[in-house]
C-alpha cells in the first residue's frame, strides 16, 4: 500500500484536470506547497494552477480532525510551528475585508472551508479573485506565501479573520 503522502499529489493532479471544458483544463503549474502540523506530520498538498487568465488553487488534507476547516492564504510565506503565527495575516493585496460572503469585498487569502472526512481526509477546488498578472505579484513578493488550515470553520463575513480558530496546519508555496 501507498502512504497518504504519495497519494496526495496524485489526487491534486487527477482533480485538477477535471474541469467541465477544454478551455478550463489547467495549462500551467504556477505553484505548489506541501502542508504539515505542529509536530511535522504531512497534512496534505496544494497546488496553484493557470489556464489562460483563470487561476485556481486544488487543497488536499490528511490526517486533520474531522469536521469543516477555514483556509486562507497568508502574506508571509513561513511556517514556523507551532502556531505558525510566522505566516502573517491573510493575504490582502487591496486591504479588503474578510469573508467571501462579506458584501464589502474578500481577501485574495479568503479561500471556502475544507471539511475533513471520518479519516481526517478532504479536497476543495477554488477559483482566485484577480488577473493571473495581480495574482502571480501578491503570491510571490518578496516574502512569499503560505496557505494555512484553521481548527474551526471560517464564518465568511466577520473581518479580519472569519473567527476561524487556531492555525493547525501550514504550507509554503513555491514555484
Amino acid at each position: 500500500m501507498k502512504p497518504i503522502a504519495s497519494i496526495v499529489p496524485l489526487a491534486i493532479s487527477i482533480l485538477s484536470t477535471s474541469c467541465a471544458s477544454v478551455g478550463q483544463i489547467p495549462t500551467q503549474k504556477l505553484a505548489t506547497a506541501t502542508l504539515h502540523q505542529a509536530n511535522g506530520a504531512p497534512a496534505g498538498s496544494a497546488i496553484i494552477t493557470a489556464a489562460g487568465t483563470e487561476v485556481s488553487i486544488t487543497i488536499a488534507v490528511v490526517g486533520l480532525p474531522q469536521g469543516p476547516h477555514g483556509m486562507h492564504l497568508h502574506a508571509i510565506g513561513k511556517c514556523d510551528a507551532p502556531a505558525f503565527t510566522s505566516a502573517g495575516a491573510h493575504l490582502n493585496p487591496h486591504a479588503r475585508q474578510h469573508g467571501l460572503e462579506n458584501p464589502a469585498g474578500s481577501h485574495l487569502g479568503d479561500l471556502p472551508g475544507i471539511t475533513a472526512n471520518s479519516i481526517g481526509a478532504g479536497t476543495v477546488t477554488a477559483s482566485l479573485r484577480g488577473s493571473r498578472e495581480e495574482i502571480e505579484a501578491a503570491l510571490f513578493d518578496a516574502d512569499g506565501t503560505a496557505i494555512v488550515v484553521h481548527a474551526a470553520a471560517d464564518d465568511n463575513r466577520t473581518d479580519p479573520t472569519g473567527n476561524s480558530g487556531v492555525r493547525i496546519a501550514c504550507g509554503v508555496l513555491t514555484r
